[in-house]
Order: structure tokens, then C-alpha cells, then sequence
């Protein structure tokens, strides 16, 4: 009973230190339908380590300090976390201290039969924000090629730029919602279980995990090829409403029986060929005979020490003030001047579906014409925190999505520009959808830095979250049209001088 005890202040002590994790993990299962899944997946874990009491029983718990050394990185996770504001941290930090726990307690031995049930626990944690970003883009377009290959099947004259379908009378856009994350993330967890159930040879298991990944695109794929078809047949009302949302479960539940059908063949093939009931049994632990002697397990001294030393760290967590991050002051884009040296414009506001999709905190979009008639597209965004997973969307992978064709990308000093003294360098991309042409310059503003690179970025996000408790900043986009005939060398040179005459007044918009 002590034991027990002890277990459960341990546990309780951790939820305590790592609540701002456990809070934001709650928050994203309840409020996003991709991690909605995830509110059953610790019972699911509790329920495959009950599996193994009959294994559990008969091993014995010596303890192992390797989990105190377990429990203070994740306790170092923590404060990293807490320092930098990077809440996916302290997720990993309470994942490992929770792993750090069953350790202590129960030694390598009796560890080794929970691991599997315990690593499932891996998958109530989010992607980082601009993983799954990019995961996502890569998903629309993929779903949006395969569906319109379906759709010529039947014989439908259709044309896709970037995820955009063209069916003539009716424009159909794979937009974030149909990327299939919503089906991928929960399908691969049933996947993991599935393997984890499977009794065959490692490949057989690892397939039936892998595979849930291609089965899931697929399908999504199929969807919307199918409501490409029925939109073509039978009007917009089919990609609408409950018809929309009833072939999303139809899709989800295919998935399944895909996954259920592959396990059959699987247990059919090699030399460990048995009967599906036999190689996805069930099985339930014996209950304790009548006269089993029963003996008590003691309290190890590894998880006794890890129990003092949660006692000591959620007493500071509780007394240490809460890391607060720094927002610096700055001008609203609502005061951006319309008019730049040569350059004279007027506002474009953005539609609601995407202010409310790029969860910025303020933004300026306009358009710009100089005394020649030249025409250059400035958008702006600001963020005053980028940790919890609001970023900027890299025009990078967004562009493709809005039907253009990424022709040319490279990085590309504007010579004669600087910030704070470092060279002004930026994205140059060439875009094209049927016969117009687009350049596009593109950078990072962050806290004094023009970065390019969307992997530096993170890492000074990073950097400057722990050492100045600052992770605000800004996505700037110039775009201009490349007229026919016209020298792309030409759409240089505008943009350049643009570029020149924006970012005498940006800092006032986007603080150093």
C-alpha cells in the first residue's frame, strides 16, 4: 500500500510540475480535430500495461537509477521549455518524466514489457507548428494530383494548378481540412497498435505501421477525386455540409478495413503463416489463483529519490514567477504609409478565411504603382510570439497551393541594402501559372535579423527566446507581374528599389 503511494504522489507531483504542458496538450485535443484522437490514447496505454500483468507478475521490480538520471533531463526539458517558451519542451519533458517514473520503479527487466505501451503515449504530442505546415501543404498537393487523376477516369475534362481544382463551372480547392491529417495522425496510432498486436516477424509489423501512412494518403486521395465526380455530376452540394464531413468517416473507416485486410495477407504469407485470429488474438491476463502466495513489492530507493527530488522541483516551480515573454512596442501596420518615395498605393485587404488561417497578431497587404505604371504586391505580416505554433506560412510551400508553378528558387543578396550592418539577403522565386509570370522576393524580419533560411529562423527563435525572452517577428513578400516580353531582369530591379523604399520605414512596424 506505501508503494502505491509513493507511486501516486510521484505521479500527481509530476502532472503539477508540467502543467503548462498538460494544459496546452489538452487544449490541442479538444480544440483540434487532427489531435482529438489522442484524449483516449492514455487509457489505451494503461489498458495494454494491465494486458501484461500475467508477465509483470512474474518479473521481479529491483528499481534502476537510470530513471533519476531520466527524470532530471526531463526536468531540464522543462526549464529549457520554461525559459524559451518552447511549449513542445515540456511536452517531451512529461512524457519522459512519466517514462523516467515506471524506470525508477520497476527496473530494466519488468521496464522492457511496458515500453511499447508507454511509447505510445508519443503520440498525444502535436507536431511543431512548422512541421506540420509543411506536412500539410505536402498532403493538399498530393490529394489534389491523385484526385484529379481519378477524376479523369470517368472521362471529366479537369485541370489542377497547384491545389486547385478546375472542373469549368465549378473551382474546387483542397484546402488544410482535406490534407488528410485528420485521418493520418489518428490512423497511424491505430497503426502502431495494430503492429503492436500483430504476432509475426519484425518486417510484418513494421509494415503494417509504415504502411498506414500511404493507405491514408491514398484514400484521402480517392476522396477527393470522388468529390471532384459527384460535384461534376450532381453540383457544389456534394462538397458541402454533412455529405463532406459523412465521406470523411466513410474514408476513415475504409482506412481501417484496408489496414484489417493487409494484416489477413500478411498472416498468410512467409513461414509463419496462422490464422488472422490467431496472429491479432487478444489476450486477457488469468486471474490470480486462490492460493498464490501474494507478496508485497517494496518501494525501490531509485524511485523514493526520484519522489524527493519531484517534491524539491514542483515546490520551486511553484515559487519561481513564470517566464513571461517580451513584446516589444511598435506602430501598427494601420499607419503603414501609402506612399514610398516614387511609389503611391492603396490597401488590399485580406478575406476572414485567411486572416483567421494565418492567426497573425497584425498584417498590411497592399498594392503599389509607381509613375511608369509598374505594379508591386507588399504583404506583412507580425507575430508577437511565434512559440505556440503560430508562425509565418513560408510562401515557399504556399505559393504551390494557389495554382502557380515554382520555376526558380535561390537566395539572393540585395547588394546595397543591410540591417544592422549584415547583408540584406532573400528569397528569389519565379512563379508561373499558364502565361503569367511572377517574381517574388521574400525574408524573414526578426528582431534586428533579415534571415532567409526558414531552418535559421527556428534556430534564432530558439536563441532568442532564452537569451533576450523575445520570439516576435515578420514575414515580408514583394510580388510583381513579369510582363510579356518583358527582361525578368526588369522585375529585379523594381522589386530592389521597392525593397529599398519599404525597409527605411519597417522598423517602426517590426521592432530590432
Amino acid at each position: 500500500m506505501f508503494t502505491w503511494l509513493v507511486l501516486g504522489l510521484a505521479t500527481a507531483l509530476i502532472l503539477v510540475t508540467f502543467r503548462e504542458g498538460l494544459d496546452h496538450l489538452a487544449y490541442m485535443w479538444f480544440n483540434k480535430e487532427e489531435y482529438s484522437h489522442a484524449v483516449i490514447i492514455p487509457f489505451i496505454s494503461a489498458f495494454l500495461i494491465w494486458q501484461k500483468k500475467d508477465l509483470l507478475r512474474q518479473t521481479e521490480f529491483s528499481g534502476s537509477w537510470a530513471g533519476i538520471v531520466l527524470l532530471v533531463v526531463s526536468i531540464l526539458l522543462l526549464l529549457l521549455g520554461k525559459q524559451s517558451a518552447l511549449i513542445i519542451l515540456i511536452h517531451y519533458g512529461l512524457l519522459l518524466a512519466l517514462i523516467s517514473l515506471a524506470l525508477a520503479y520497476m527496473g530494466w527487466p519488468a521496464f522492457r514489457i511496458v515500453l511499447v505501451p508507454l511509447l505510445l503515449l508519443l503520440f498525444t504530442i502535436p507536431l511543431p507548428g512548422f512541421l506540420y505546415e509543411g506536412l500539410s501543404n505536402k498532403l493538399q498537393l498530393i490529394s489534389s494530383e491523385i484526385g484529379v487523376w481519378f477524376i479523369r477516369l470517368f472521362g471529366i475534362s479537369v485541370f489542377l494548378e497547384g491545389n486547385v481544382i478546375d472542373l469549368g463551372a465549378y473551382k474546387l480547392q483542397v484546402v488544410e481540412a482535406c490534407s488528410g491529417l485528420r485521418y493520418l495522425f489518428p490512423l497511424v496510432t491505430l497503426g502502431f497498435i495494430a503492429a503492436y498486436f500483430f504476432k509475426g516477424t519484425l518486417w510484418k509489423r513494421a509494415l503494417i505501421f509504415l504502411s498506414s501512412i500511404p493507405i491514408t494518403v491514398l484514400m484521402n486521395s480517392f476522396r477527393v477525386g470522388a468529390i471532384g465526380v459527384m460535384v461534376e455530376y450532381w453540383g457544389q452540394g456534394m462538397a458541402e455540409g454533412f455529405l463532406h464531413d459523412f465521406e470523411g468517416w466513410v474514408v476513415f473507416m475504409t482506412c481501417m478495413a484496408v489496414l484489417i485486410v493487409e494484416m489477413w495477407l500478411l498472416a498468410h504469407v512467409g513461414s509463419d503463416r496462422k490464422p488472422l485470429r490467431v496472429a491479432f488474438g487478444l489476450e486477457f491476463p488469468e486471474p490470480v489463483p486462490k492460493d498464490a502466495t501474494v507478496r508485497t513489492r517494496k518501494t525501490s530507493r531509485a524511485l523514493a529519490g526520484g519522489t524527493v527530488l519531484l517534491v524539491l522541483v514542483s515546490a520551486l516551480s511553484v515559487m519561481v514567477p513564470e517566464q513571461k515573454e517580451y513584446v516589444p512596442p511598435r506602430q501598427d501596420f494601420s499607419a503603414f504609409p501609402l506612399s514610398l518615395g516614387r511609389w503611391s498605393g492603396h490597401t488590399d485587404p485580406l478575406e476572414s478565411i485567411y486572416v483567421d488561417a494565418l492567426r497573425f497578431d497584425d498584417y498590411i497587404q497592399a498594392e503599389y504603382v509607381d509613375g511608369d505604371g509598374a505594379r508591386v504586391s507588399l504583404f506583412a505580416s507580425y507575430y508577437s510570439s511565434q512559440l505556440g505554433g503560430n508562425m509565418p506560412h513560408s510562401p515557399r510551400a504556399c505559393l504551390p497551393g494557389g495554382g502557380w508553378l515554382v520555376t526558380s528558387l535561390e537566395y539572393r543578396e540585395l547588394n546595397g541594402l543591410s540591417l544592422n550592418g549584415a547583408p540584406f539577403v532573400v528569397n528569389r522565386v519565379v512563379i508561373r501559372k499558364g502565361d503569367y509570370k511572377q517574381l517574388v522576393y521574400y525574408w524573414f524580419q526578426q528582431r534586428g535579423r533579415v534571415v532567409a533560411s526558414e531552418f535559421l529562423v527556428k534556430w534564432y527563435i530558439f536563441l532568442d527566446s532564452i537569451t533576450r525572452h523575445r520570439s516576435d517577428g515578420s514575414l515580408i513578400r514583394l510580388i510583381t507581374l513579369i510582363g510579356p516580353g518583358e527582361d525578368i531582369k526588369q522585375g529585379d530591379r523594381r522589386l530592389k528599389d521597392f525593397a529599398s523604399a519599404v525597409e527605411t520605414v519597417l522598423p517602426q512596424y517590426i521592432p530590432n
